[in-house]
């Protein structure tokens, strides 16, 4: 458990109307008398004159008296609700460090929640994606992340596991009794349905993740079909270079726009061919590293020569995301515009079917507007619940093979696991030094 008492300002730098310092810790009493003269009620909001060492008024405002446990982080909570210039925070934050406290490092209250069983990581985890949310449809998610929607679902999850290791061990327990044909076919079965609800929890995370991170979108294709072009008609702005030169772009260029609430990073890349000079031949490796790491490619075809790739085929990346084919330049070609079975007609220069691609990105990515079935999520979550959906599946072939109850039981759980690195049933302290690190001071 966390020892020590730390302070830190909660509220965000520079000038304001009302600063707020945040106390915790088995000193945070002794602090708030040392300032404010002496403790509130708790929960009710006093105002006080805070005072130095030797009785000089260094602010007036509100204190606030929070006695653990039923404090944010389990312990006794001081707060102290000032003006906001940084000289009077200042001044307030030397005095608590007379009294005993220290300066907290990023994330340290939220973790210290974490540790003293206030909250699991995913809620710790929503309120920095909260605070963070650059959208409606993000700080939504994150509220029900907060709530407890992810967690739930994960413990859900969890129990079911349990629940098939518990019936996989008692018959390793009693040898006498053994699984026959019938029941190991049946426990594959429970088995793979568990694997089945773990993969439509990840579907539902990587849309809160999206949400939260944004998604990638790399617009690639070969020289001069229309990247840099295709990418300002997105954007509404000249945010790429166009000229009618080839390879104009050497580099990866990025962008941002949203989609119904969803941050999208748009990045425009060097033009795919073969026999590039060792400054283009750059800008494509740098392009395949972008593919790569995609959640979406558009991939921009010359209208006029839709079946002329320039050696797309030798140069794409074998580990590119998937993709969309997008037919550029319909207006010199008439070809009208919309989403068809092999791809999207569009126009850069017109801005014919635009509206049309941008559409089908909601789709392809995974779009909800105001789905209340998405919460807030990180890829480490992603992460996490592909290895348990792995691991589920090693346990299901090894049922069907008969490979014996204990590497069933074994693989069951890894999963089980790995799901409990999301909630913080199980974790190192690297793990929660990555995560809290992220985090604001003061919170």
């Amino acid at each position: 458990m966390p020892d020590g008492t730390i302070c830190a300002i909660a509220t965000p730098p520079g000038r304001g109307g009302i600063g707020v310092i945040r106390v915790s810790g088995e000193a945070a009493g002794d602090c708030l008398s040392g300032l404010a003269g002496r403790l509130p009620e708790p929960r009710t909001a006093s105002l006080r004159t805070l005072r130095d060492a030797d009785g000089n008024p260094l602010d007036q405002g509100l204190v606030l008296w929070f006695p653990g446990p039923d404090s944010f982080t389990g312990e006794d909570v001081a707060e102290f609700h000032g003006h906001g210039g940084p000289v009077v925070m200042d001044r307030l934050l030397r005095r608590l460090i007379e009294l005993g406290a220290s300066l907290a490092e990023p994330g340290e209250f939220s973790q210290r929640a974490f540790l003293n069983g206030r909250m699991d990581l995913t809620r710790a985890e929503a309120i920095a994606d909260l605070i963070a949310a650059g959208s409606e449809a993000a700080a939504s998610a994150a509220m029900r992340s907060l709530e407890g929607a992810f967690a739930h679902r994960i413990q859900d999850l969890v129990e079911q596991l349990t629940e098939l290791r518990v019936h996989l061990e008692s018959s390793i327990d009693f040898i006498d009794e053994p699984l026959d044909g019938l029941a190991i076919d049946r426990l594959a079965d429970r088995i793979e349905a568990v694997g089945e609800a773990v993969r439509a929890a990840r579907e539902a995370a990587r849309s809160g993740q999206q949400l939260q991170e944004g998604a990638r979108v790399v617009i690639a294709g070969a020289p001069n079909a229309g990247k840099s072009s295709l990418m300002n008609a997105l954007l509404g702005r000249d945010a790429a270079i166009v000229t009618e030169l080839a390879g104009t772009t050497r580099d990866v260029l990025d962008a941002h726009l949203h989609l119904d609430g969803l941050p999208v990073q748009v990045m425009d890349t060097a033009g795919l061919r073969t026999g590039a000079g060792v400054v283009e031949a750059e800008g494509i490796r740098r392009a395949h590293q972008a593919m790569a790491e995609a959640d979406h490619i558009l991939l921009v075809v010359d209208d006029r020569n839709p079946g002329d790739d320039d050696g797309l085929g030798a140069a794409w990346p074998a580990s590119a995301a998937a993709l969309t084919r997008v037919y550029n330049k319909i207006d010199l070609t008439h070809r009208p515009p919309g989403v068809g079975d092999d791809g999207v007609a569009v126009s850069a220069l017109t801005g014919a079917g635009l509206d049309g691609l941008k559409s089908h990105l909601r789709g392809v990515l995974g779009v909800r507007a105001g789905d209340e079935a998405v919460f807030t999520a990180r890829r480490r979550h992603l992460q996490a619940l592909d290895e348990a959906a792995a691991a589920i599946d090693e346990a299901v072939s090894a049922a069907r093979a008969g490979y014996g109850e204990e590497l069933v039981a074994e693989s069951l759980r890894c999963a089980q696991d790995r799901l409990g690195q999301i909630t913080g049933a199980v974790t190192t302290e690297d793990l929660l030094g990555r995560i809290f690190s992220t985090f604001c001071i003061g919170k």
